[in-house]
């Protein structure tokens, strides 16, 4: 399966995911009144609005570079990354602050069964779903996909909170300590938001870090740099190396020295070799090689010694 069908594939289960979260949520949350649910159906719906921007990000991604983007529309996965990053950064914070407003002035919640159902559904369908898409954006390299595991991922430890927060509810009202429990809720609440902090707060960090050309990742560094020795008696020197990465497709710029004697022809071939090596090693990435002839200032020239490059 190519990785456009596999990312297509993943947001289809992502957005047909979030509308059942959403609907479920909805129905618990009119019937249970819990701000907790409440909390959670704002997270699913931030979830559903993403999955959306994610479906026309990966189609936008796809399209070839033209005049106005010389190198693609790949950096709009990282655009999708970060607007997920920063929604559910202000979520968390809007959370916290309506969680206390509320232990300042508790309400009672009904029917807690319902609810620790819903959110019993929830662990189930977002945890699956994390597998799922991350399954899936680990074949594709997409960070994009990558960003909407850890939403699911996130949202199934949210859910889990929340159905641990009933459990206690109901354990805690059937003991008769009716004060206490109407803090549950609440302080469930609170918790929530707080496990929403550090990984939107890390996937902010990581999309801005990829939007300010961020080299691509060490192992994919370190794979050029062995194609790079397999070739080294085929040219004199290496000027530069850099790489960067934009969504899914990551750029290598080489610039080579060349023996000064060799032909053309034969320095294309070499250039070639190099550049199908690393296109067969590094998936979804573009290589542009320069090169330069010897200008003879090297340790051999300036030693009077051979140059090993002349046959």
């Amino acid at each position: 399966m190519s990785a456009k069908k596999d990312m297509m594939l993943a947001v289809k289960i992502s957005l047909f995911s979030n509308i059942v979260l959403c609907a479920i949520k909805a129905v618990a949350m009119v019937i249970v009144d819990s701000l907790a649910i409440a909390a959670d159906l704002g997270v699913s719906f931030v979830a559903l609005a993403v999955s959306i921007i994610l479906y026309y990000s990966i189609k936008i991604a796809d399209k070839p570079a033209d005049f106005l983007h010389n190198y693609g529309y790949s950096k709009v996965e990282n655009v999708c990354e970060l607007i997920e990053g920063a929604v559910l950064m202000g979520l968390a914070l809007a959370m916290s602050f309506q969680a206390i407003m509320q232990i300042i002035k508790v309400d009672e919640i009904y029917s807690p069964l319902i609810g620790l159902i819903c959110s019993f559904l929830g662990i189930i369908i977002n945890f699956w779903g994390a597998w799922f898409i991350l399954k899936l954006a680990k074949r594709s390299s997409s960070p994009a996909l990558a960003a909407e595991a850890t939403h699911f991922r996130l949202e199934g430890y949210i859910s889990l909170a929340i159905t641990l927060s009933f459990a206690l509810y109901i354990i805690v009202t059937k003991a008769g300590f009716f004060g206490a429990a109407k803090y549950i809720d609440p302080i469930a609440t609170l918790l929530v938001s707080i496990i929403i902090v550090t990984p939107s707060a890390s996937l902010l960090k990581e999309a801005f870090k990829k939007l300010l050309d961020a080299s691509i990742g060490e192992s994919g560094q370190m794979e050029v740099i062995k194609i790079l020795a397999k070739h080294i008696d085929s040219y004199c020197n290496l000027k530069d190396i850099r790489t960067r990465t934009a969504g899914r497709k990551q750029f290598i710029d080489l610039h080579m020295i060349m023996p000064e004697h060799i032909p053309l022809k034969d320095a294309h071939h070499v250039m070639s070799n190099i550049k199908n090596d690393i296109l067969s090693t590094i998936p979804e990435c573009d290589v542009t090689i320069r090169m330069e002839p010897c200008r003879k200032d090297c340790t051999f020239i300036k030693t009077n010694q051979q140059c090993p490059y002349i046959l």
